[in-house]
């Protein structure tokens, strides 16, 4: 597995990006000590107290689209993976579990992490992700397939997740699903 960054806009997550920092760097996670960026279009204070605390670099872009700020952040990236916010709710800790075998093992060109499990088989799931507009809370992407793809449209805001999903969907893009754990309700633990 090569090198492995975070790429989270303050915008997408808003109010949540606290919490998306903090299971990032959640001892459940894998990979806790790879690098975060996180985009925003001004700079707020309370960005500079979250960049401090959880060792993430702060990338400010003013007055660009969504897309525009993705394509310019993974430009200055160096890493082989990039794991995308696409949403506000952020995951439970042990929801990255996994995640590092299958970034191993080479065989996928995408994994979305999904905040739960679903009984459909995953070209449904896809289907139904791309005609719903119901977006999985991260992608994991391997840099070269994004750069195949053209990266995030820099022409659109809110549209650009969505269209990126629609020509990931549209490729022959070996992708899977990772589904986080659920707690065991006996203890209120994180399964091994």
């Amino acid at each position: 597995m090569g090198p492995v960054c975070f790429i989270i806009d303050a915008l997408v997550t808003g109010a949540q990006l606290p919490r998306h920092l903090a299971n990032i760097r959640s001892p459940y996670n894998e990979l806790a000590n790879a690098p975060i960026v996180i985009t925003a279009q001004q700079p707020d204070p309370r960005l500079a107290r979250l960049q401090y605390h959880y060792q993430a670099q702060c990338l400010m872009m003013p007055a660009l689209t969504l897309g525009a700020r993705f394509n310019g952040t993974v430009a200055k990236l160096k890493a082989e993976w990039l794991i995308i916010a696409l949403q506000k709710k952020p995951l439970p800790p042990g929801a990255w579990a996994g995640l590092t075998s299958k970034l191993d093992a080479h065989v996928v060109d995408a994994i979305l992490i999904k905040g739960s499990t679903s009984a459909l088989p995953i070209r449904l799931l896809q289907r139904l992700l791309t005609s719903t507009q119901a977006l999985p809370p991260y992608l994991v992407i391997h840099r070269s397939w994004l750069e195949r793809l053209g990266g995030f449209d820099p022409e659109l805001d809110s549209d650009a997740i969505s269209d990126f999903f629609h020509r990931l969907n549209a490729c022959p893009t070996r992708w899977n699903t990772l589904n986080n754990p659920r707690k065991n309700p006996a203890n209120g633990n994180m399964p091994p």
